[in-house]
């Protein structure tokens, strides 16, 4: 697997336009993202690979590099020209370079979800171990709901949690976007097609 460095990244920005997808989910990247970057959510993939531009390398972003390395192995096959930001989202961050951030929150939905859920199956055991055991009714109602969403890929909660007001877009994003020339490029072919 090909990998960059943020280093490398940033100071070829200029030099060499680059495609940069992040296969992180849509709440995920609006959370905040690397100017220009595009998101290409990792379960959708597959029937994007028409987004991808053909004649520009891609980098493949996500948190911490392991959605990305994912990614690239589902890319291999048709990309030769593709490689993944080494530590993600985290390791940019860390090396003092800039986020779009496009919502009010930084933690995504998935967590919050997971944050919820974890805390209502515990709550339910605790409770039944310690006062009532019909309780546990609680912790079976939360992996009912989270078996559903699972199968249907409809998560009630995460429906429910996307529209609370601290999830809701912010009204400017943080950042420009980047003279990125491969931005401007995608920008102008997007603009020529419609």
């Amino acid at each position: 697997m090909d990998v960059i460095r943020v280093s490398d990244l940033a100071n070829r920005k200029s030099e060499c336009p680059m495609q940069w997808v992040d296969v992180r989910s849509s709440t995920e990247f609006a959370a905040g993202h690397l100017p220009g970057a595009v998101n290409i959510p990792l379960d959708e993939l597959d029937s994007r690979l028409g987004d991808f531009a053909l004649d520009l390398p891609v980098v493949l972003i996500c948190k911490s590099g392991m959605r990305a390395g994912l990614a690239h192995s589902i890319l291999r096959q048709c990309r030769q020209n593709a490689s993944v930001l080494e530590g993600g989202t985290d390791a940019w961050v860390r090396a003092g370079q800039p986020l779009v951030i496009s919502t009010r929150t930084r933690w995504s939905l998935e967590r919050q979800v997971r944050l919820i859920a974890g805390s209502l199956v515990l709550l339910g055991a605790v409770l039944s171990l310690t006062f009532e055991p019909r309780w546990v009714l609680l912790s079976g109602f939360v992996g009912l709901g989270l078996t559903f969403a699972g199968f249907t890929d409809i998560c009630p909660m995460g429906l429910l949690l996307g529209k609370m007001p601290w999830n809701g877009a912010k009204q400017s994003a943080s950042l420009a976007p980047p003279d990125n020339p491969a931005h401007r490029q995608l920008t102008d072919r997007k603009a020529h097609s419609s």
